[in-house]
């Protein structure tokens, strides 16, 4: 079976796309890193894909917002397109400053409104610090193909200034309700996120977003704990779980 194509969409000021790519190649997928501009330019690769991954870092700078430039420009090019894709039951990743993107797209649920990453909040720390550690996740949706097939906690870093996930009670209850939280901190909470949620999918389940960077995490040797013995906790897991689906499209 040939690999499935996974399209890593990076902007300006992205630069965990590489991280992505060389994760997703362990994980059993065909990775091209490609600008917006140039899906832009030929909607046919988004077409060609059978997984979208928009990765980390600090697209346009986070100009006016997290993520928010970004996924301005994704609404505005490429709204029925990433609809279609969805719709073909295709997964989708948003991880970290991606993450932020895919709210603000609708793409996740609470288009930006119900919905929000707010700056960090850490007890004796100004809001909206940065932080950079290591962070233990527990899976927690039945429904969110990227979740499904864990049978282990995932341990990876974080490195995010507004990663504290809010939200109305409302929503909060829905998301509960139809099993669309897909991880929850195991570790102490990192940034105050309500009900220690760090990753949610969409209702179909194929569309995830998360905070935390499960793809700095696919070899046993990159765990700071790893001259010390410790193995397990793979982020390749959860990437091997979407590509996995994305075969049999």
């Amino acid at each position: 079976m040939s690999k499935p194509l996974a399209l890593v969409v990076r902007a300006p000021g992205t630069n965990r796309d590489g991280d992505a790519a060389f994760a997703l190649e362990l994980a059993g997928a065909e990775a091209r890193r490609v600008l917006i501009n140039e899906v832009f330019a030929d909607p046919k690769l988004l077409r060609e894909a059978r997984m979208l991954v928009i990765p980390g870092g600090f697209s346009f700078a986070d100009a006016l917002g997290a993520g928010r430039l970004f996924a301005l420009e994704i609404v505005t090019r490429l709204r029925d397109e990433l609809t279609t894709f969805v719709e073909a039951g295709k997964p989708v990743i948003g991880i970290c400053n991606g993450f932020q993107v895919l709210v603000r797209t609708g793409l996740l649920p609470g288009d930006g409104l119900t919905v929000a990453l707010g700056g960090n909040r850490i007890d004796g720390k100004p809001d909206g610090q940065f932080i950079c550690d290591w962070v233990r996740l527990q899976p927690v949706s039945q429904k969110c193909i990227w979740t499904t097939t864990l049978t282990a906690d995932v341990e990876c870093p974080i490195a995010h200034g507004e990663g504290r996930f809010v939200c109305d009670p409302d929503t909060m209850a829905t998301l509960v309700a139809d099993d669309q939280i897909a991880f929850r901190y195991a570790t102490p909470n990192p940034n105050g996120s309500m009900a220690d949620v760090a990753g949610i999918c969409d209702s179909t389940g194929l569309v995830l977003g998360l905070m935390p960077h499960p793809e700095d995490h696919v070899l046993p040797r990159q765990h700071p704990q790893y001259l010390r013995h410790h193995r397990g906790g793979l982020g390749r897991a959860m990437l091997e779980a979407g590509v996995n689906h994305a075969k049999d499209i």
